[in-house]
């Protein structure tokens, strides 16, 4: 199987989000943001791996458009913990900036989907 760089970018960053959902849990005692934080930044690997398998184009279009949404959930939940005393700059700075990369790549395949649906 080739690399797949959203694909494996995607799980590295799941995996980051369920160990910080574990610190914040046990070290910050903090249980409603950081299980919303682990929803969406679980959800967003789940997706791009749905759209691997999509019915169509637009099916794929549609998976990726969801984990958009979850990426950018991620990083109001990530400005919120940090906001809140709850995540440190240093905690906070690289998984923050992971987000925004994450973000960025499903915005880009989004953007070429689209443009080559527009194309056909």
């Amino acid at each position: 199987m080739k690399n797949n760089i959203v694909r494996d970018k995607s799980f590295d960053f799941a995996i980051r989000i369920v160990k910080l959902y574990q610190y914040i849990c046990n070290g910050k005692k903090e249980f409603v943001l950081s299980k919303q934080l682990l929803r969406s930044g679980t959800s967003i690997g789940a997706m791009i791996r749905e759209a691997e398998h999509a019915e169509s184009r637009n099916d794929f279009i549609h998976k990726f458009a969801i984990a958009q949404k979850e990426a950018n959930e991620v990083v109001y939940w990530l400005e919120l913990l940090k906001a809140t005393d709850y995540l440190n700059e240093k905690e906070f700075e690289n998984i923050y900036n992971d987000a925004i990369e994450i973000l960025k790549l499903i915005t880009s395949i989004l953007k070429t989907s689209k443009n080559q649906s527009v194309l056909r």
